[in-house]
């Protein structure tokens, strides 16, 4: 026995108010948030190539785009850094004129209510372009602990509202949480790259940040992308040392593992929209072969359909364009 013709699930599709009124996931400015890549020196806007419109930005380039996401309603800004020099150490991560802490104290003189969010990791500023200290060649998960909890705790000091520590050193958490509560900052979020990861899809980014490793990979520390359990079991850890925000990363072919942490958790759930998923959009529609802002529209719905609360992508500018018009 069938519903049909009782049944005809197309009559709340006849129409954009009807579909509207009826759908299920929804997109809003204020789940976006918008990486910016900043560097020093001054009217330096350099182009990133395999990320079309996207650039490094000096500190007064990267006022002018905060000030445009900010007219756009966009509410958060997730910062990476490209240093003047890099050390074994990656010590600009964690100096007090460190450029992250200075485009923070930068964004609170200028858009004080935008929320700041600062990456938490050293590939940006070591010379080997791993994400710790080495130790014969390999990532020293412990002795990184230390200068992870030395760069959330600079740049909470600099004002940022949250840090994102997206190394994925065990105990990260527990080390910057422990630290900020000791410095002085224990409203300061953390909100950790809990699942991030081993991908190709980063590719883009590496050229962006330019943090790309100068030997082998990351694979003994960020994880294996055929696995599920051991991301909740990873977004577990961090919530017992004190997220309190968890994140997948890459987005879309990990919507299964965003919507098994929906599950779990009751906690805000971050997603990222990485950059190869950005470029492969962007060079598909500068070929004409897609449409390339319904497909952008597209992806951040079945993100949030997946069960993210928060979306980290470089469409955040087109995303927000797009939904003010429809307003």
């Amino acid at each position: 026995m069938t519903d049909f013709p009782a049944a005809r699930l197309r009559r709340l599709r006849r129409s954009a108010g009807l579909r509207e009124m009826v759908s299920e996931a929804r997109v809003s400015v204020s789940d976006l948030v918008y990486p910016i890549f900043v560097t020093h020196g001054r009217d330096r806007q350099v182009a990133v190539p395999p990320m079309p419109g996207v650039s490094q930005l000096s500190l007064d380039r990267m006022v002018e785009e905060v000030g445009s996401a900010v007219d756009l309603g966009i509410s958060a800004v997730l910062l990476f850094g490209i240093p003047d020099g890099k050390d074994d150490l990656g010590s600009e991560a964690y100096a007090d004129d460190g450029i992250i802490q200075e485009a923070i104290r930068t964004i609170k003189q200028t858009a004080p209510d935008l929320i700041a969010i600062g990456d938490v990791c050293l590939c940006e500023y070591t010379s080997h372009g791993h994400c710790g200290v080495l130790d014969r060649g390999r990532v020293d998960n412990d002795a990184t602990l230390d200068l992870l909890a030395k760069t959330a705790v600079s740049q909470a000091g600099a004002g940022a509202d949250v840090v994102a520590p997206s190394a994925m050193m065990d105990g990260q958490v527990g080390a910057i949480r422990s630290a900020l509560d000791e410095s002085g900052f224990p409203d300061t979020a953390i909100m950790s790259y809990s699942a991030k990861y081993a991908s190709a899809f980063y590719g883009p980014f590496r050229v962006a940040a330019e943090s790309a490793p100068r030997f082998g990979d990351r694979r003994d520390y960020q994880m294996d992308h055929r696995n599920a359990r051991e991301a909740l079991a990873e977004m577990r850890q961090d919530l017992n040392e004190g997220a309190d925000v968890v994140m997948v990363k890459p987005a879309l072919p990990y919507l299964d593992v965003i919507a098994r942490a929906r599950q779990a958790f009751a906690c805000p759930i971050a997603a990222y929209n990485v950059s190869g998923e950005y470029s492969m959009v962007k060079a598909a529609a500068r070929n004409g072969w897609i449409d390339g802002e319904r497909i952008t529209m597209e992806i951040a719905a079945s993100i949030k359909r997946a069960g993210a609360d928060v979306l980290i992508t470089y469409h955040a500018k087109e995303i927000a364009r797009a939904l003010n018009a429809r307003a």
